[in-house]
């Protein structure tokens, strides 16, 4: 199957299998590492001491984070030409493809609207061969309007607290994940273990989906 970047409202979600929405950056993608390599051949530096992106670039030798509209533009610079480079987490793929046989996967990502074809290249070259939802903003309402498309169990996975709490805040009924997948960030990223379960290797978390999916 294709990789599918329609709207919301054409992703096909079946009324009775589990359903689990994934992300992609820092989940099913390792950003931070390829986001550095790329600003590193524009004459930039990542210095990861936050949780955070445009906070942690700098020009050599500076102590001062770059200002959030050059940022900003290298970020849309990324997705324009090196958003093909990043590297996919480690047995995310495995993961997914042995899920898939017995749930419905969404992947629900946050991009710029001129990565949408960059993203899903992406996505099909390294095996995530599932339906695309490019969403902007808080998660919450995309991920609520595709699990009431089930009946079964449905599971979300985000490494960015504020979209967990999103979906909390609009599906309360979907299981939670919390997933880092870059070592540098997992001690700096904000978590909640009380709301969301925070679980950084694939195995272990393909393990606690299938038991929240009720999957054999």
């Amino acid at each position: 199957m294709e990789p599918s970047f329609s709207d919301l409202q054409s992703c096909t979600v079946r009324p009775d299998a589990p359903l689990l929405i994934v992300d992609v950056d820092e989940v099913l993608a390792q950003f931070m590492a390829g986001f550095g390599a790329f600003i590193a051949r524009h004459g930039f530096e990542l210095r990861v001491d936050r949780y955070a992106l445009f906070q942690n670039i700098y020009r050599p030798g500076e102590s001062q984070h770059l200002d959030l509209i050059a940022g900003k533009m290298l970020f849309d610079d990324f997705f324009r030409d090196g958003a093909d480079d990043l590297l996919p987490a480690i047995g995310a793929a495995d993961a997914l493809a042995d899920l898939s046989t017995r749930a419905d996967i969404v992947i629900l990502t946050n991009a710029p609207e001129h990565g949408r074809q960059s993203r899903a290249r992406w996505l099909k070259t390294h095996g995530f061969d599932y339906h695309l939802v490019i969403n902007s903003g808080p998660k919450g309402p995309s991920a609520a309007d595709l699990a009431r498309r089930t009946v079964a169990p449905s599971v979300f996975v985000d490494d960015l607290l504020p979209q967990l709490d999103s979906v909390a805040e609009h599906a309360p009924w979907v299981n939670r994940f919390q997933m880092v997948t870059d070592e540098r960030l997992r001690p700096l990223a904000p978590t909640a273990p009380e709301r969301h379960t925070r679980i950084d290797l694939w195995p272990d978390l393909k393990a606690a989906i299938e038991r929240k999916l009720i999957l054999p």
